[in-house]
This record gives C-alpha cells, structure tokens and sequence, in this order.
C-alpha cells in the first residue's frame, strides 16, 4: 500500500494550486474522494491508484510516460483509459468519443468512470442545494448538456457494469442525477 502513498503525494504535487471549478475546495479533495469510493469497493490497488491519479495527464503538466515511470504499465493504462485524447476538440466529440471508447473499456476503467461522475454529481447535487441554478454556468455547457451526459453514463454503466459494487455505485449514481435534474421529488439522496 506504500505505493498508494506515493500517488497521492505525486497527485497531490501535480494538481497543486488547483481548485473545483467555481469553489474554495482544492482540486485534490475530488481525486481523494474517488480513491474513497473505489476502496471502498475493494478495488485492487493499481485501480485505486489509477483513481488518484486520473485527472494528472489531462490538467496538469503529468504526461503517460511520467505515470508509466512512476507507477507502472498497468496503472498508465487506466490512467490513459480516463484521458480525453482531444482536449482541443469541441465538448460534444469530446464526450461522444469518451461514451463510446467506455462501451469497450475494461471493467477497471468503468470503475473509475463511475466513481469520478459519482463524486461529481455529489458535489453537483450539494452546489445547487447552496447555490441553485447558478451552478451551470460553471460548465462548458450548461444545464441540458450535462443532463444530457449525465443520462448517457447511467445508461452506459447499467449496460456495462459486471459486480456487485459496481451495481449499488450504479443506483446511486442513478438516484443522483434523477434528483439533480430534476426528476424525482425526493431531495434527499444518500
């Protein structure tokens, strides 16, 4: 486990200076809480590093070849599996690309997939309890867009997804985006 110390070290040095979008939190509470989630799904340790690690390659300075030095092959996978290969593309081919390279991706990836969207719907849901509507104009695109994204990931995993852990994450996630789009009475997910 000494390794996983390593990377969020490594995590944490790279996403320095970094901030949620539109938020005084530091951007490496939201790798942490993917780490979090994938523990607590025993995930084997390379996925768990992966988690830490998933957001390095696309905004920082951390390239594969760094990753792949640091923390070996199969853990520069995961991490390239979670990359957008585009970041210059526009929004849509960029999200229509990353949905369809999961339709194939292994279950490690989804895992972390699933575990990165179901922190941020969290933290979407507990922004707009504070803030309401406000909240979209911090994305690329606004609320319809992320609606639209949300739902293809819930459609995605509960086509994908192989385990139990993965089903419960699955409901959850799906619970989220029902309440933060709007489509539920209920306020209050757990």
């Amino acid at each position: 486990m000494s390794k996983l110390f390593d990377a969020i070290e490594f995590a944490t040095r790279a996403h320095r200076g970094q901030f949620r979008k539109a938020s005084p939190l530091p951007y490496i509470i939201h790798p942490l809480n993917v780490t979090r989630i994938l523990i607590e799904c025993d995930a084997a340790e390379d996925v768990v590093i992966a988690g830490v690690l998933h957001d390095v390659v696309e905004d920082t300075s951390v390239t594969l070849d760094d990753i792949h030095a640091q923390f070996g092959e199969h853990v520069a996978a995961l991490v390239q599996g979670m990359s957008e290969p585009n970041r210059k593309d526009t929004w849509e081919h960029r999200k229509r690309a990353m949905l369809e390279s999961f339709e194939t991706a292994p279950q490690d990836v989804l895992l972390i997939e699933l575990a990165d969207r179901l922190d941020n719907i969290r933290e979407i849901q507990k922004d707009l309890a504070r803030e309401g509507d406000a909240v979209w104009a911090r994305f690329h695109r606004g609320r319809d867009h992320q609606k639209w994204l949300y739902e293809q990931y819930v459609e995605l995993f509960k086509r994908r997804v192989e385990n139990e852990c993965l089903r419960a994450l699955v409901d959850e996630f799906e619970r989220h985006v029902r309440v933060v789009f709007g489509e539920t009475e209920t306020a209050q997910v757990s």
